[in-house]
């Protein structure tokens, strides 16, 4: 080693601990500290979630099903000034919930109840019912709409309009409904066995044929309100 090596040796060797002190500050930055280093001895905080609350349940399926708050009704059978849920008492009841301005109403919910009434307009032990359960557009769903609704579809049955001008109507809270179109399909013994946005038409056909076949109340059921809060409706369901 000559003497020019051993006077630059000095220079490179402070070089090199200079390279590495940058590149540790440097990963250091892009890294980051963890949190406990920062704060001594400092036991790290951990930040958690609260949890969603669960959705309401729709529907009231295994209950007995509640009256029906109406205002109006159209198509009743002879004699008859009002209609509610004692008056179907041992008969398998189809109840169909609609707004005229709802347009699953009118692709699925309309169609299939008039193929199924259709099927058991002449089965004394199944009945029919539509009501209008409006819950916006109060200015157009009005209760005109249910003669413009029967004549429509050509539906001989009971049409009903619900109680209220403005909010969600009293039988959807009791119901539980998720909007329109909703259907609820209630046994012999006043109890209700489906609810939902839709139905498929083949099964609603079979399971009414099987309630069918179930035998008639022999006491009287007393309607069961519902007054647990309903989740939010939802309208023009596909």
């Amino acid at each position: 080693m000559n003497i020019q090596t051993v006077r630059f040796l000095p220079t490179r060797f402070f070089t090199l601990l200079t390279a590495v002190a940058v590149g540790t500050l440097f990963m250091m930055t892009t890294v980051g500290t963890p949190v406990f280093a920062q704060s001594g001895n400092a036991t790290p905080q951990v930040q958690t979630q609260p949890k969603p609350k669960p959705k309401p349940k729709r529907g009231i399926v295994g209950q007995q099903a509640p009256k029906w708050e109406t205002s109006k009704w159209i198509g009743l059978p002879t004699g008859k000034k009002s209609f509610d849920i004692n008056d179907v008492k041992g008969k398998v009841t189809y109840l169909y919930f609609f707004q005229s301005w709802c347009p699953g109403c009118h692709q699925r919910g309309f169609p299939t109840l008039k193929a199924l009434e259709k099927k058991f307009r002449d089965k004394k032990d199944v009945q029919f019912v539509a009501i209008q359960t409006t819950f916006e557009g109060h200015r157009t769903n009005t209760p005109d709409k249910l003669e413009v609704m029967s004549k429509r579809y050509d539906l001989k049955i009971p049409f009903g309009q619900s109680k209220g001008n403005s909010g969600t109507p009293k039988i959807m809270r009791q119901y539980r409904s998720g909007g329109t179109p909703w259907v609820v399909v209630i046994d012999k013994q006043g109890k209700v066995v489906f609810n939902d946005f839709h139905i498929d038409r083949d099964a609603a056909a079979k399971a009414i044929e099987k309630l069918r076949q179930a035998p008639s109340p022999s006491a009287t059921a007393t309607p069961t309100q519902t007054p647990a809060p309903a989740p939010a409706p939802t309208s023009n369901t596909p």
